[in-house]
């Protein structure tokens, strides 16, 4: 299996918040290879059960989310420049100037206005999503055409390798930890488990892990391993608050995780000789860990996550190798349950 090639498939498919049912396809036909996959156009989850299936067996669900940040269309000027909302944590930092895709009637490439630096008063402070305009080229009366109020917007970019086995890449939040749950599944295919695990690639987590929350409560698992990004360290800041690149995956420790589970990812890390590293938070996870563990009577739950530079951003950066071991980890896990 090359990841390269399914993470590039993954982060050039469009699936901002609330519109993921696109990416949602192409993932439920990745997944089909593995066991019965379905993408829900209500909700734009995808939903997998691994063949093998047994009634009275206890059930792990991996989750990953699906969705991307971008923008919204909220208004279309007279003269045709279409002010958006954001989907998402859109880091403002980066947005003038930027080409971007507006995904209307037709795909249509627009630029984030800004004002020449000679005539800026003051570029001290970014803009506000709500505060910027995109200039389609066009009139009011076409703009109206070809662009209805809630179209979606992204700044594309596409799968980029970097050097140090490390790629680049819009979407990697969570198309990453999609990869690595496709990835332990390949490693899985012809072994027989004590468990059925079940996949929920789930929807409209930038925006309040509302897609966990229906499809965990859909699936009702016994346990569940959520897989998500968090923060690598660049340069400047806290190693206390940041993961590295190449180190492997970040397995949880929580208040509102399972302990049970967090001592579980890391013993089986040790024991199988997998880099690992700790992320311990004292609170909730900012992950879809935070929805799943309270569904129905509770849910135990285990944030494993992937390092991660310039997230939020259209050039984030993952290495290739935390997926991979991440897939690793996940697999043993399985195995061991």
């Amino acid at each position: 299996m090359d990841i390269k090639e399914i993470l590039s498939h993954l982060t050039e498919t469009a699936g901002v918040s609330g519109d993921e049912y696109a990416v949602s396809v192409l993932a439920a036909d990745i997944l089909g290879e593995y066991g019965e996959a379905s993408a829900d156009r209500n909700t734009g989850c995808v939903y997998f059960k691994r063949s093998g299936w047994e009634k009275d067996k206890p059930v792990v669900l991996l989750d990953a989310h699906i969705d991307e940040i971008g923008m919204i269309v909220t208004y279309i000027t007279d003269d045709g420049f279409l002010k958006v909302s954001g989907c998402g944590g859109l880091d403002n930092r980066v947005l003038l100037a930027q080409q971007v895709t507006v995904c209307g009637r037709e795909k249509l490439i627009g630029i984030v206005t800004s004002t020449p630096p000679h005539l800026e008063k003051d570029s001290s402070m970014a803009p506000e999503t709500e505060d910027i305009y995109i200039d389609i080229g066009l009139s009011g009366e076409r703009a109206r055409e070809l662009v209805d109020l809630g179209d979606r917007v992204l700044i594309e970019n596409c799968l980029a390798e970097l050097q140090g086995g490390r790629v680049t890449s819009k979407a990697l939040d969570d198309r990453s930890g999609m990869a690595a749950i496709i990835f332990a599944l390949d490693k899985l295919k012809d072994k027989k488990l004590a468990v059925n695990v079940a996949v929920l690639f789930s929807s409209q987590e930038e925006i309040g892990e509302r897609g966990a929350q229906i499809g965990a409560y859909s699936i009702d698992p016994d346990m569940a391993v959520v897989v998500d990004v968090s923060f690598a360290k660049t340069h400047g800041e806290s190693p206390e608050n940041c993961g590295e690149l190449g180190g492997g995956p970040m397995i949880g420790i929580a208040p509102s995780l399972s302990r049970r589970l967090s001592e579980d990812m890391l013993r089986i890390a040790r024991e199988n000789h997998i880099p690992y590293q700790t992320e311990v938070m004292g609170g909730k996870t900012g992950t879809n860990a935070d929805a799943i563990g309270i569904i129905r009577g509770g849910v135990p739950a285990v944030t494993v996550s992937i390092p991660e530079r310039y997230m939020h951003t259209p050039a984030e950066v993952v290495e290739i190798s935390d997926i991979e071991n991440t897939a690793e980890l996940i697999a043993e896990f399985l195995e061991s349950v």
